[in-house]
């Protein structure tokens, strides 16, 4: 079969597609020569008929119009009301992960991917692949998602670029939980770039791309770029009508604006997407908004406030089985309670998060590296500076592949204070200057030149 590329289709041969023309034609009781004008000549219609040419979209488009069906059944038999049940069956397995269990809603993808398979129905085939990926992040199974963004993108190859960006935006974002941050910038800039240059302006899928790269350049510290991002992401979002993709914009925003001291626009940002996320019901990205509030109030020192909304996110993403995210709340959490003075209460919390199914250089490095940070200061609270050192030398280790510049300055400056107090002061200078090395290298020389700026919007569009 060759797949009819605009709408994703994958139409019968010619001579298939002449037979049902001349039988749905002959049903009408149409002359060739009505079928075809004003448009076509009656011997295009012969031709075609007798399956000697391929009809073009266009000539699909118009002999659907005279014939009373549509483009797809012309095309390939299928009576179209299969489509529209196909895809409101893909809405509902959405809903039932933004609102219960991801291996409810991996099951249900799963049937409709093989369905739409079936009935070779791209487009169909590619949502449910995007809905399996969706599911495999949530579960916490990185190469899943990975692999199966991938099959999406595939899928959708001679798509054009705004229809590949959810499969793209997937895989960078499966790359980032994995700690591979540097690839997930280039995944994200890399169609930035494309998109801008082409001329493409596409609002949802430029939202998209600009609001996950706020994360990835903030792990990085390249906090000038996250600022920029979000600021690009603000001006598109009035062009936006999807509020779930407005409401995600909100979200990432306010990373940026806590970079920048600006903790009550940040606080502010994160309400607008509560506010969304509540609206549609969306119990995974509402997890997440109350965890993104717990950091702004740690930040703010206020505590009380930030253990109380960490532990609404971690209880909404464990009764979700969203396993990496909870985990990944799970060490904010413990960081608020060490900081409360709850110390032992937070390492109870820590220990569980270091075995290779929690945490890991594969599964979430950051925080993994975030975790036996804590776990040294922990140590160092108690005078065991021998376990101290060794957490903070596996919080390196971890953390080396990732390049978050900022964490690794802040991890070489309590090593080296540590070093120091014991009496190693060479290898104290040696930790220092690894983290200077690290503090001066955030932004462009790690990442290379800044994606283009998009080109000049219409007045008034922004």
């Amino acid at each position: 079969m060759a797949e009819n590329s605009t709408h994703g289709i994958r139409a019968d041969e010619p001579s298939d597609i002449g037979r049902r023309v001349l039988r749905l034609r002959t049903e009408k009781g149409l002359t060739q020569k009505q079928l075809a004008e004003p448009a076509y000549t009656a011997a295009y219609i012969s031709t075609l008929e007798a399956g000697r040419v391929r009809p073009s979209e266009t000539a699909l488009r118009h002999l659907a119009g005279r014939l009373g069906t549509t483009v797809e059944e012309l095309a390939t038999g299928r009576p179209p009301h299969l489509a529209t049940e196909l895809r409101m069956r893909l809405t509902d397995a959405r809903r039932t992960l933004a609102t219960g269990d991801a291996e409810d809603a991996a099951a249900l993808f799963r049937a409709l991917r093989a369905e739409a398979a079936a009935l070779s129905l791209v487009n169909e085939e590619s949502t449910a692949v995007l809905g399996l990926g969706d599911c495999a992040l949530e579960s916490g199974d990185l190469t899943a998602a990975r692999d199966l963004f991938a099959d999406a993108e595939t899928l959708l190859a001679d798509q054009p670029l705004p229809r590949r960006v959810p499969a793209l935006r997937g895989r960078a974002v499966a790359h980032l939980l994995a700690g591979e941050l540097r690839y997930a910038c280039y995944l994200l800039e890399t169609a930035l770039d494309e998109l801008n240059a082409s001329g493409m302006h596409d609002p949802d899928a430029l939202l998209l791309l600009y609001t996950a790269s706020i994360a990835p350049y903030m792990d990085m510290g390249a906090h000038a770029r996250a600022a920029h991002a979000a600021e690009l992401a603000l001006a598109l979002a009035p062009q936006v009508d999807d509020p779930a993709l407005v409401a995600a914009m909100h979200r990432g925003v306010a990373r940026s604006l806590i970079a920048e001291g600006r903790i009550a626009d940040a606080d502010a940002s994160l309400a607008k997407a509560q506010e969304l996320y509540q609206q549609l019901h969306i119990r995974t990205e509402l997890a997440h908004c109350h965890w993104m509030r717990g950091y702004v109030h740690a930040q703010d020192g206020n505590l009380r406030k930030a253990e109380s909304e960490l532990r609404t996110a971690r209880d909404m993403l464990a009764s979700k089985r969203a396993v990496l995210f909870t985990v990944q709340v799970e060490v904010e959490l413990a960081d608020v309670l060490r900081r409360r003075g709850k110390a032992a209460e937070a390492a109870e919390l820590l220990r569980p998060l270091l075995a290779p199914t929690a945490l890991g250089a594969e599964r979430g490095a950051v925080h993994a590296g975030g975790a036996h940070r804590l776990l040294g200061l922990i140590s160092e609270d108690r005078g065991d500076t021998d376990a101290a050192e060794e957490h903070y030398c596996a919080a390196l280790s971890l953390l080396e592949r990732t390049g978050a510049a900022g964490d690794l300055a802040d991890l070489c400056r309590l090593l080296g204070d540590l070093l120091r107090r014991t009496g190693r002061t060479e290898a104290a200078l040696d930790a220092y200057r690894t983290g200077l090395g690290h503090r001066a290298a955030p932004g462009t020389t790690t990442l290379g030149p800044a994606p283009k700026a998009p080109p000049q919007w219409p007045v008034g569009r922004i």
